[in-house]
């Protein structure tokens, strides 16, 4: 039952830490959108967009919202994963309570 318990736990943990980097990643790339969204505001009406190895003019207009569009999707991935990463650390207390009360 023990060794159930805690090869659970190392379960729960493993997919923690996968939640924990992947949120960390999205934050990162929200904050570089953030930042974008600035400078953008604080550029003249000639802007650059980078796609591959090309650097195109584009539309001002355009770049805002393609850049507020994945503002928010990257909004919603980090809150869903912080939910999941609750969820496990949850999940983990409740084990780690199950266990030592076990062990009385």
């Amino acid at each position: 039952m023990n060794e159930e318990k805690i090869q659970e736990m190392q379960i729960l943990e493993q997919k923690l830490q996968n939640t924990i980097l992947q949120k960390q990643a999205f934050q990162m790339e929200l904050a570089e959108t953030d930042a974008a969204l600035i400078e953008l505001e604080n550029s003249g009406d000639e802007v650059y967009k980078v796609i591959g190895q090309l650097m195109l003019k584009s539309e001002k207009s355009k770049i805002k919202e393609e850049l507020i569009n994945k503002q928010k999707i990257l909004q919603l991935r980090t809150s869903a994963l912080e939910k999941q990463e609750n969820s496990f650390t949850e999940q983990l207390e409740k084990l780690r309570e199950e266990m030592m009360n076990s062990e009385k």
